[in-house]
């Protein structure tokens, strides 16, 4: 019975989300649509100068990263039912929908860029992609105070997982955080220089280490008391 009832769950999301598999079909037909006219070798990397320093044949380029995204959709309505926390998914519904909303568009445009890119058109693809991962934080930043305790996303550190309230505490330090370094990293994304991605890098890294270091302070806090 709960199989069925999360079949048909599954089902009404797809059926509610039709725009969101429409535009990742749409990005789909429109790399096939361009195949004929991209070069042998696609640009698949920029390093921190934003030079290219990565290809892929166009074979590769058109269809594995819009059927990557297309096979994530599934996957990430799918994981959420195998998750031992799945019942506290209803209690962030609407930020975990949001966030997969954001990460597939996020791979829609950066795939689109790409092939505009071989398509010979001057693009500055360090300076959007910089910004628009920079956009990204602020995004989830600004959800992920809402996240409630589970092992598929958020900070999963052994004392988050080990604790609801670490995992709240964690959550709420992150969330303006990931929205104050956001901010700065997309003004700083117009900058060229290596002094600018170096700053990006380092204040990236402070995202990631202060939450995952505050978890830990705030577990062992937590059962001195």
């Amino acid at each position: 019975m709960n199989t069925k009832n999360n079949n048909y769950s599954l089902i009404s999301t797809i059926k509610r989300e039709w725009y969101l598999l429409a535009i990742l079909l749409i990005t789909f037909i429109i790399g096939i649509y361009v195949y004929p006219d991209l070069p042998t070798n696609v640009p698949s990397h920029w390093n921190i100068h934003g030079e290219i320093d990565g290809w892929s044949s166009k074979t590769f380029a058109v269809i594995f990263y819009p059927l990557l995204n297309l096979i994530l959709y599934p996957l990430m309505l799918i994981f959420p039912k195998l998750d031992p926390r799945s019942d506290n998914y209803s209690r962030f519904a609407g930020a975990y929908k949001a966030i997969r909303i954001f990460l597939h568009l996020f791979l829609a445009f950066i795939y689109l860029l790409t092939l505009v890119i071989a398509l010979g058109y001057p693009i500055k693809m360090d300076i959007i992609v910089r910004a628009s991962i920079s956009i990204l934080f602020i995004l989830i930043g600004n959800y992920m105070g809402k996240f409630q305790h589970n092992y598929f996303v958020g900070i999963k550190t052994p004392w988050t997982l080990a604790n609801e309230q670490v995992w709240r505490k964690t959550h709420r330090l992150a969330a303006p955080l990931w929205v104050g370094v956001g901010t700065i990293e997309f003004f700083l994304s117009f900058f060229q220089g290596s002094w600018a991605g170096y700053t990006q890098f380092a204040l990236f890294m402070l995202m990631a280490f202060i939450p995952i270091i505050y978890s830990y302070f705030a577990y062992r806090n937590l059962n001195k008391s």
